[in-house]
């Protein structure tokens, strides 16, 4: 059941840093759902390096840091996708 959460919180955190990005971030839902995820990632090992990881109540600095993450990602990630998806330039295709 871990996985199913994962993927429903990844998929929050990847749609909400897309929203807080500026333009438009042209990936499809699953691959916004695994950049969340990713995040997530990121943000949880952040917070268990700065000790607030596992804290009473609820956790906003570790899901603040989980967003950030997620923005980083979703950010790092989109122009690495449009290059490997061949969304920049076509080569040998100049305009005159």
């Amino acid at each position: 059941m871990n996985w199913l959460w994962a993927i429903v919180v990844g998929l929050i955190l990847g749609v909400i840093a897309r929203a807080i990005l500026p333009g438009k971030q042209a990936i499809p839902l699953w691959l916004t759902c695994i950049y969340g995820i990713l995040g997530g990632i990121l943000g949880n090992a952040v917070a268990g390096w700065i000790g607030v990881r596992y804290t009473e109540g609820f956790d906003w600095i570790r899901h603040l840091l989980q967003l950030a993450g997620a923005v980083l990602i979703v950010a790092l990630g989109t122009p690495l996708w449009h290059s490997i998806r061949g969304g920049g330039r076509r080569r040998g295709a100049e305009r005159t």
